[in-house]
């Protein structure tokens, strides 16, 4: 039960109640919004007051739908029936629907990178937004708890990186590793000192359920990626960065879908044109990963022949992980490295 208000929150206390109980299947009467202020509020209003106030927020901006109906009722000087336009079904329209609020809070659930109580506390912020009857379903929602180590300087990353990127400033900041106590140390120099970053930022982008910053370094002319999740201590410089046109692959700018389709595991180095033969069964992993850039010819029944521009080093990689079903062709060079790690692995299990 809220505490006496005055009369000049009413407006505030109606909006409130339009935003906890209303939605297009949950439709509010003035009567309804009277009864939520006397017994929810402890404030007394009349239905002309409630409707008054409404009028007030859709005419201030607020998307307020209703329905509007014609009564005859009688004069109360005259005696005589006159028309009485009455409005009801009152509902506030909201910025996202349900569905869309329920596909941002998955994307928080499914997400890596965020620590559990951060996700939690986001996934409250979002179910605000709706009403009580969305936040009734969500009410059981979880996601597993913390079963590895965070780095909670994440969201501060972020926000030095937006600006960092917006303002074509370069960053510093420590890259870090796990270690066998499961906490992230920095990397370090020859000499044992706390490595330093001074990398030009472009572009963050969310692969596999994690961030990464596309980058450069000065003294290279490539691209670079850095997992956000293991930066720390970043901070922005007053040195300009240098213009992205001048990043070798970057010439006309990052292309996004493209370039994460090169970088499957974001590995930083150069991309070629690969060739690979695969069992059919797997076209749906191959156009998930390789996304629409890759094409096929050679198809048979069971098998077909893929290429694809990617980067060289995530390809041997993606290769190990299908090496039973699909095998590289081109460039012969990438062939054999593969064939050598397979060898080199059957080792490890004593063949």
């Amino acid at each position: 039960m809220y505490t006496k208000q005055p009369k000049k929150l009413l407006i505030i206390n109606i909006l409130d109640i339009l935003r906890r109980y209303s939605d297009e299947d949950h439709r509010l009467s003035q009567k309804d919004i009277v009864d939520i202020l006397r017994k929810e509020y402890d404030m007394t209003a009349d239905r002309k007051a409630v409707r008054r106030n409404i009028l007030g927020l859709i005419e201030f901006g607020y998307d307020i739908e209703y329905s509007e109906s014609v009564r005859m009722v009688l004069d109360g000087k005259t005696g005589e029936p006159t028309e009485n336009c009455i409005m009801t079904d009152f509902y506030l329209v909201r910025d996202f629907t349900d569905g869309e609020l329920r596909l941002l809070i998955d994307s928080l659930l499914f997400s890596k990178h965020i620590p559990y109580s951060q996700c939690m506390e986001l996934v409250s912020k979002l179910s605000g937004l709706s009403n009580r009857y969305f936040q009734n379903h969500i009410k059981h929602i979880r996601t597993m708890t913390d079963t590895a180590p965070q780095n909670k300087q994440l969201f501060y990353t972020i926000e030095v990186l937006d600006e960092a990127i917006s303002g074509g400033s370069k960053v510093v900041f420590s890259y870090n590793s796990y270690g066998t106590d499961k906490k992230l140390h920095p990397r370090l120099t020859h000499d044992g000192k706390k490595r330093e970053y001074v990398v030009n930022p472009y572009q963050i982008a969310a692969v596999n359920g994690r961030y990464y910053l596309i980058c450069n370094h000065d003294k290279y002319d490539d691209v670079a990626h850095y997992r956000l999740d293991r930066i720390t201590d970043i901070r922005m410089t007053d040195e300009p960065a240098k213009p992205v046109k001048k990043v070798r692959g970057l010439e006309n700018g990052i292309d996004l879908p493209r370039h994460m389709a090169e970088h499957v595991y974001m590995f930083s180095g150069g991309s070629e044109t690969v060739t690979f033969r695969l069992k059919k069964y797997i076209i749906n992993d191959v156009i998930d990963w390789f996304g629409a850039e890759v094409s096929f010819f050679d198809e048979t029944d069971d098998e077909v022949t893929a290429k694809v521009r990617v980067n060289v080093n995530a390809m041997r990689r993606w290769a190990l992980q299908y090496a039973l079903h699909a095998r590289v062709l081109t460039p012969a060079a990438l062939a054999q490295q593969v064939r050598e790690d397979i060898r080199t692995a059957a080792k490890y299990y004593g063949e």
